[in-house]
Formats: C-alpha cells, structure tokens, sequence
C-alpha cells in the first residue's frame, strides 16, 4: 500500500519506521530539516510529489493544533479513494471535519502513548484507541498494524474517546503540574521524588497546545474538582494526624489501583 504520513515529528518517525518495511511509504513536512533523520521512505516538501505519489492512506501526524489545517493543504492533491486518517490525541472538531470534508474514507485512531514516556521497542502493556464511526477498511488496516505492535485495543466512538482523554490524560497532566508548580531543587532527592520529576520533565517537554487542548477540555474541570476534594480530605487527615482516617483512607486508595 502507499501511505502518506503528514508530519515528521516524533510520531510521524515513529509510523514512518513501523510502516516503511512493509509498504511504500512518504513523508511530507514543509520545513525540510525534519526530514534529515528520515530513512527507507520518500520524503516530500511540495504538494506536487505528493500528488505524483498518488496514496492510497494519508496518516496525518502534525502536531494537534495543525491537524485540520494539515488535512485542507493535501486534499486537494488526494486521490477521490484516499483514506484519510488521523492519530490525534485530541479529536475536538473532527468528526464534523470527515463528515463534512467530501472524502468518503476516513478512520481515526490514537495510541495511547509517546515516545516521551513509552518503550517503542516494547509496547504490550500500552494501548491504543480506534474511533468506531470511521471506514471499515481503515479501521481494518490500523487493528492489524495495532496488533502486530502487540498493543491493546479498544474500539470507542468521538465522544467516548473524548471522555477517555478527559479522564486519562487531565488526571496525571494536572497533577504532574501541581508537583512542578510546588517542587524545589533538591541535592539528594529520594527515587520517588526523581521519578516524578522525570515524568514533570518529559510533560513539560511536550507541545503547549496539546496540554491546553487536553486541560481545556470541557470534561476536564470536573476532574480537577475531583483532585482538589481529595486534596482536602488528605490535608484534613493530616491537620488532625487521624492515624485511623489515613487507614482507612489508604484502603480506599489501594483499592483504586488494584
């Protein structure tokens, strides 16, 4: 199959070295030094080469914010059969763009995971989201590269992705921020206090936009309701030095992440 992945970040090299042994792969991105580490694949700057190449799946790839954009610059240069796909940990805004876009084939996707934290080279205990509402064949095509990477999978519709998001992603961003808000250096940190900060670092590494979109979700105030709750019933139980709350509230606790 010849498949077109828009953008060569870190995830577009992440599906170009994934796809490029088994099918006839390109890349396009318009700043031209992403592509000097791109190997085995095409690497294209015009909207001519991409016409030339005449994909039969675009993956598009491009930071969140420009995900849309990047879609409307190569339609115009797409095959009518195209599939087109999308790997967006944020979906606001493109259901209505598929529905509304004239191609016929779409299917949209989302591992869950970056190369920030995850081990690329072992992926099983990581999992990845396929939008239901999308191209049989698309879809077809992405359970089967999923399973191969021994991912596991989930099939959910926009607004139960969305949800997800809302709840997997908002949780560890805002709590991760709060600890980098509170945090002073340390000379001999413990190992728990250099994990979190490992994980505050590899966050704060990402692109802004994806955190803004991931906090400004509109589920995602309730979860940092949540958060605060929780954050007043510990600081009461600590005020009082309630040996029997905190008990029983490390019980609780326990319980969640059993």
């Amino acid at each position: 199959m010849r498949i077109l992945i828009l953008g060569a970040g870190k995830m577009g090299s992440f599906f170009t070295d994934v796809l490029s042994f088994k099918h006839e792969t390109a890349v396009y991105d318009t700043n031209p030094q992403q592509l000097r580490f791109v190997y085995n694949t095409y690497r294209f700057t015009t909207l001519d080469e991409i016409k030339e190449f005449v994909p039969e799946l675009v993956i598009n790839a491009v930071t969140v914010k420009y995900t849309i954009e990047a879609f409307k610059q190569v339609l115009p240069v797409l095959p009518s059969d195209c599939i087109i796909s999308d790997i967006a940990s944020v979906k606001t805004g493109l259901k209505r763009f598929y529905e509304t876009c004239g191609f016929r084939y779409y299917v949209s996707t989302h591992p869950m995971f970056g190369p920030t934290f995850a081990s690329l080279s072992n992926l099983s205990s990581e999992s990845a989201i396929i939008i239901s509402e999308g191209d049989h064949l698309g879809k077809i095509f992405f359970k089967d590269l999923y399973q191969s990477l021994k991912l596991n999978i989930f099939e959910y519709t926009f607004e139960e992705h969305d949800q997800t998001v809302a709840y997997s992603l908002s949780i560890p961003f805002v709590s991760t921020l709060v600890f980098s808000a509170v945090m002073k250096h340390q000379e001999a940190p413990g190992t728990t206090f250099k994990k979190h900060l490992a994980i505050a670092k590899g966050l704060l590494s990402e692109d802004e936009y994806l955190l803004q979109e991931i906090l400004f979700n509109p589920r995602t105030p309730a979860q940092v309701e949540n958060i605060r709750l929780e954050l007043k019933k510990l600081l009461e139980i600590i005020q009082k030095k309630d040996a029997e709350g905190l008990k029983a509230y490390l019980e609780k606790v326990r319980m969640n992440i059993k």
